[in-house]
């Protein structure tokens, strides 16, 4: 007998268990503003799809019945149970899985270190996938009658910018926070920097989303800040930071809300968050790239001055770093 290690099913069944959990939670925390369109409830954000995805990415396609388990019990909670909720259960459950199919075959990498798994993300996993469950949802309510056909645009509108938004705000966190590790030793400039960094997104945001001034674009050298100083590990949650403080003013009719159509307040509101999740995902995933490309060369240009070294000993402090041979050669040359 084997001790110490769990059996293959027993491991898929405890990751399909917390999936469904944690959807669950999800989607009580989403449902806390939510928006009823002719009875039907959309959210201007829906966090499980975040959550689902990173786990489909993360674990595998294994774990998609955690969805679907989650799924239901939302729905439970929300109304009662009848052959209606198929459509739903489908859709919800599709969604994120044929986002994981898409972004596997594009090459995509949980690490987000590139920008092409920035722009995969955007374009695959939110854009292009998130259209299953705003179709399936919405063409679900308007066959079992809960919803007018004229209104199916505007459920079909809200439903994919909720979905998608999840995507583009919760799931780069759940991927940071995965492959995040306690970095050695922390420098205390760096720890003041990342504190002040939080502490003014949340008041910037604060201003912004209750102010009666325009004032949003204000977010956005926050956002810059935190994607060139910390990567992802601070653009993430500026983000969210961001989006959940003007969810709540967008529903509170407060600031550059209030006055507006339900329609005005839902386009700026997704207008702003989806600029600030763009900003903070592809900036911050371009920035990595670049310093993962510098680290390489650094790396090479080491590499390169041992082998100079133990073919010539003594020269290679000479030559390093290799600019400082550059003027001697061309004074030489004159």
């Amino acid at each position: 007998m084997r001790t110490g290690k769990v059996p293959p099913l027993a491991a898929d069944a405890l990751k399909i268990l917390a999936l469904a959990v944690a959807y669950f939670a999800g989607a009580r925390i989403g449902l806390l503003e939510q928006v009823v369109i002719d009875g039907t409830v959309v959210t201007p954000m829906w966090p499980p799809t975040g959550i689902a995805l990173s786990c489909l990415l993360v674990f595998g396609l294994r774990t998609w019945p955690g969805i679907l388990l989650g799924t239901f019990f939302v729905i439970a909670g929300i109304g009662p149970v009848d052959a209606g909720i198929l459509g739903n259960l489908a859709g919800n459950t599709l969604a994120p899985v044929c986002a994981a199919l898409l972004l596997r075959r594009a090459g995509f990498r949980t690490e987000l270190d590139r920008l092409r798994d920035g722009v995969a993300l955007v374009v695959l996993g939110a854009l292009a996938g998130m259209l299953v469950s705003a179709t399936f949802g919405a063409g679900n309510q308007v066959l079992i009658g809960h919803l007018p056909a004229a209104q199916f645009w505007p459920a079909w509108a809200a439903w994919w910018a909720g979905d998608a938004m999840g995507v583009l705000i919760v799931t780069p966190l759940l991927l940071v926070a995965w492959h995040a590790r306690l970095p050695r030793a922390i420098r205390p400039a760096r720890a003041v920097e990342a504190a002040a960094l939080l502490l003014a997104a949340v008041g910037v945001a604060l201003l912004c989303t209750r102010s009666s001034l325009s004032l949003l674009f204000l977010v956005f050298p926050l956002i810059v800040w935190a994607a060139v100083r910390f990567q992802l590990v601070g653009a993430a949650p500026v983000a969210l930071i961001v989006s959940v403080l003007a969810i709540a003013a967008a529903n509170d009719r407060a600031g550059p809300f209030a006055g507006h159509s339900f329609l005005l307040v839902m386009v700026n509101l997704q207008a702003l968050n989806g600029a600030a999740a763009l900003t903070a995902l592809l900036l911050a995933a371009l920035v990595a790239e670049q310093n993962a490309v510098r680290e390489k060369i650094e790396d090479a240009c080491r590499e390169l001055a041992e082998v100079v070294d133990r073919l010539a000993p003594g020269e290679a402090a000479h030559r390093w770093p290799p600019g400082a041979t550059a003027p001697r050669r061309r004074k030489r040359e004159r």
